[in-house]
This record gives C-alpha cells, sequence and structure tokens, in this order.
C-alpha cells in the first residue's frame, strides 16, 4: 500500500489518504498538527507533530537567575500560570532547605485551586463548542471573569500572576479580600449546576462522547498520562492525596479523587467536572482556615544574590492538567545549572498514537478535545 498526499479530491483506490489536521485548524487548541493515514473515513495512523511554537524555555532557565526563571515558568501552560510558579519555587525551596511561612503555605492552596477552577472552565466551554454547542463557553466566561477578578486583585495580573517569589508570595492580601474571594467562589458554584444540565444532560454530547476515544489503564501507564485524563481511565493517582505538598495534607477531608473506570471523552469531561466542583470546595476550606490564621509574615528575607547549593532535587505538583516535574540541578551559582520541565500535555498528547488508529475523522475531533492540552505545555 502506498500512501499519498492529497488536497481537495480523492486519491486512487489502492491508495491510503495522508491528511494534516493543523498546525492553524480549528480543532487545535493552538498550533499542534496532526498527520492522519486515512483509509476512507476510518484513521490508520496518527502522528502527532509538535514543535512549532518551540521557545526554548528550560535553554532560558540556565540564563535568568531564581528570581527571573519564576516568569519563565508562569506562561507555558498560559491556563496554569499560578501553579507553573509553584513547582519552580518549590524546587530552589527545597535546594536551599527554606521555610516557607504557614499563612504562605495556605494562600497558595488556595491560589492554587482558584487556578485550577479557572483553567477547568475554559475546557468545560470549549469541548462542547468543539462538538457544536455554543452556549456554555458563554457561562464558562462568565464565570472564569467572576474568579479572574479577585485573582487579579490580589496579584495585578489577569493571567500571569507572578505572585510567588522564593520564600513565600509577593505581598499580602488587600484589605477585604478574603470576604471577596469568598462570595466570588460561592457565586461560581451556585451556577455550576449548568455544566450537569446543560451539558452532561444533552443527549446530543452524550452519544458524541459515550464510548468514543477509550484511553486504556496499560497505555496510560506506558505514556506517562497524568491528571484528569488519566483518572478518567481508572488510574487513583493524584500527589494531593498521595504524596501532599503545600496543605493538602490538612484538607483530606475535603479533598476527593475523582476517577472513572470507562475511559471514554465522556469519562474525561465528568473528571474535569468534578474536579472543579471539589477544587471550589476546597478553596473555601482555605478562606475558612485563613480566616483563623493570626496576621504574619507571607515571605522570607532573601539575600540581594540568591545562589542555590550544589546539587539537584526535583518537585512535582498537581497540575490542573497533569503532573508537572521540575528537576533543578546547582552547581552553587545565581542561575540554575539545569531546569529540565516534565508538562503535563506533553505526555498526554502522546496517547494519540495509540488512541486514534481505527477511530472514525468525524470522532478526531470528539478525541482531540477531550485531551485537554495547552499547545505552550507541549512546546515548552
Amino acid at each position: 500500500m502506498t500512501e499519498t498526499t492529497v488536497g481537495i479530491g480523492g486519491a486512487a483506490e489502492s491508495t491510503d489518504m495522508v491528511l494534516n489536521i493543523g498546525p492553524q485548524h480549528p480543532s487545535t487548541h493552538g498550533v499542534l498538527r496532526l498527520r492522519l493515514v486515512l483509509d476512507g473515513e476510518v484513521i490508520r495512523h496518527a502522528e502527532p507533530v509538535v514543535g512549532y511554537m518551540h521557545r526554548g524555555a528550560e535553554k532560558l532557565f540556565e540564563a535568568r537567575d531564581y528570581r527571573q526563571i519564576v516568569m519563565l515558568a508562569n506562561r507555558h501552560d498560559w491556563l496554569s500560570a499560578f501553579s507553573n510558579e509553584l513547582g519552580v519555587v518549590m524546587g530552589v525551596e527545597r535546594m536551599l532547605g527554606m521555610e516557607v511561612p504557614e499563612r504562605a503555605v495556605w494562600l497558595r492552596t488556595l491560589l492554587a485551586e482558584l487556578n485550577r477552577v479557572l483553567n477547568h472552565l475554559m475546557f468545560l466551554g470549549s469541548y462542547p463548542l468543539e462538538l457544536g454547542g455554543i452556549t456554555p463557553v458563554f457561562h464558562a466566561f462568565r464565570e472564569r471573569e467572576e474568579l479572574q477578578t479577585v485573582m487579579e486583585e490580589v496579584s495585578g495580573g489577569r493571567m500571569h500572576y507572578m505572585f510567588n517569589r522564593v520564600g513565600g508570595l509577593k505581598e499580602d492580601l488587600p484589605a477585604g479580600w478574603l470576604g471577596r474571594a469568598r462570595q466570588s467562589v460561592a457565586d461560581v458554584r451556585s451556577r455550576m449546576d449548568v455544566y450537569d444540565r446543560l451539558v452532561l444532560g444533552n443527549e446530543i454530547f452524550r452519544a458524541r462522547t459515550r464510548g468514543v476515544g477509550v484511553l486504556d489503564r496499560e497505555t496510560v501507564h506506558a505514556f506517562g498520562v497524568s491528571g484528569p485524563i488519566a483518572r478518567a481511565s481508572g488510574v487513583d493517582f493524584d500527589l494531593r492525596r498521595d504524596e501532599p505538598y503545600l496543605a493538602y495534607g490538612e484538607l483530606q477531608d475535603t479533598l476527593r479523587v475523582v476517577v472513572r473506570e470507562e475511559g471514554d471523552c465522556l469519562a474525561r469531561f465528568e473528571c474535569l467536572l468534578e474536579q472543579t466542583h471539589n477544587a471550589l470546595e476546597l478553596a473555601d476550606a482555605c478562606l475558612d482556615r485563613l480566616a483563623e490564621l493570626p496576621q504574619g509574615p507571607v515571605n522570607q528575607r532573601l539575600p540581594k544574590v540568591l545562589k542555590a547549593p550544589e546539587g539537584h532535587t526535583y518537585a512535582w505538583t498537581e497540575n490542573p492538567l497533569g503532573l508537572n516535574g521540575y528537576y533543578l540541578v546547582s552547581k552553587g551559582e545565581k542561575t540554575p545549572y539545569r531546569l529540565k520541565l516534565r508538562s503535563a500535555s506533553y505526555n498526554n498528547i502522546q496517547a494519540l498514537v495509540e488512541l486514534l488508529p481505527g477511530t472514525l475523522v468525524a470522532d478526531m475531533v470528539a478525541i482531540l478535545g477531550s485531551f485537554f492540552f495547552v499547545v505552550g505545555d507541549i512546546d515548552k
């Protein structure tokens, strides 16, 4: 069998058609390219082609000091900026053997969960949009706007917060912020049933997603898939519960790890939705704890030139889209000798090689959308 790349029109019966989805395509969240070999309407081979937006962040880490690398790490998953910063500063703090003030620990946990909600709301709105349902995205942006307002007030940034610092946070909360944050969380929680009724209750959405794109547990482990996508396939693992960091060790009664066994597009959406509900509950628990804490510092005093001792460490976090890992190597200088970033989307998207063959082109959009990736997280 020979392959023929065609544009518009068919090919001879003895050839397969090679179809490029992307790099600029409405069904991809950015410049991802899928090279598909088709036999009629059935996908026989799929190859994700990445690197169109590559910015060399890992190399840039080596030329920036420990304060400046926070800005670089902030940006690869632009929907999870606060969580991205967190992993880097936790790695540096671990190298320094630094204790972070308790108030900063709880504030970081609160802001990380609000950031998780913001990330998930984008996909809860955009995924139905890719399947033809336009209404949910308007609801999603209304809820995002409400939470982004309080995030912007505390940090000064709408998407790239730059609020984490080595040793804690940039500054303490504005006066009255806890009350406004509590009100915003309550407002968003009161309207979250829209997705249960409007999306999950929609028979067209269920028909397009149930039993489609089933990802088995073996493939999850083989490709290092993590986050809601892995848990939708029955992999019961969440760093917040299994290796707690920040204040998650004290939030085990509130934290729920959402797991499904089906592994299809519908299960992935359900995991994302339930995880959003739980993140709002965790945010409420953090707000309650912060209201009880006495006023105190939110950061440590640092020397003018910050140098990490010689050695290496690995820090990892349960980011909204999956596991993020930061392998930091220091030679005792003010810049990292090496900082390897393990981003969730990069591993998750590789599983499409196994998942797409045998499925229909019409289902490809449903499967791709249910993988909840950010291209900057792939092309880091």
